[in-house]
């Protein structure tokens, strides 16, 4: 496993395209967190949403799913919390644009065979336009969705990418603290 302070190169940037990462899974989760697929960043690290400027740590913290800020090569405690993370997309790229829709796809079904397995009570997909794409539902909106994958109900969050400046991290954290809430209500 990669030194957590040390920073990717170039080199092991460009060595992770395509790079897979486990999904961080166990028995009894409330949530499984989906990003869209792992960024070169995360993929040379070996750990999910690690790339400085993610705001995925901060919005699970600020949010209360987390008693402080994790960092991402403290991944693997998110099982004991009841927590996982998962990708719609297992290999690793530069930006989520270079996906296509038929990975998308074909990652919706992968995620109804994980869901199967895992059996969590909720799938938070981390991306509406991705989740819109994989499942085939171009109207659907962030929040609660009436379909499930598997068994576990589904609940779309903002993409917590730096890039999305749509959205505050005070706004993330309150769009987290929402499926929290509901998570918790069961």
């Amino acid at each position: 496993m990669p030194d957590p302070s040390l920073r990717p190169t170039r080199a092991d940037l460009a060595a992770a395209a395509a790079l897979t990462i486990p999904d961080v899974t166990g028995p009894g989760l409330r949530v499984l967190f989906c990003g869209i697929n792992p960024g070169l960043y995360s993929a040379a690290t070996g750990h999910h949403f690690a790339r400085p400027g993610n705001r995925f740590w901060p919005a699970l913290h600020q949010s209360g799913f987390t008693d402080h800020q994790l960092r991402p090569d403290e991944q693997d405690v998110l099982p004991a919390l009841g927590l996982g993370i998962t990708n719609i997309v297992p290999r690793a790229s530069a930006r989520a644009e270079e996906l296509t829709a038929a990975e998308l796809r074909a990652g919706a079904e992968r995620l109804e065979a994980l869901t199967g397995r895992v059996r969590p009570q909720w799938l938070a997909i981390l991306g509406i336009t991705a989740y819109r794409t994989a499942f085939g539902r171009p109207r659907a909106v962030l929040g609660p969705q009436p379909d499930l994958a598997g068994d576990a109900k589904l609940w779309i969050l903002p993409n917590p990418s730096g890039l999305n400046a749509h959205w505050s991290a005070a706004g993330l954290a309150g769009a987290f603290a929402e499926l929290r809430a509901a998570a918790s209500e069961q």
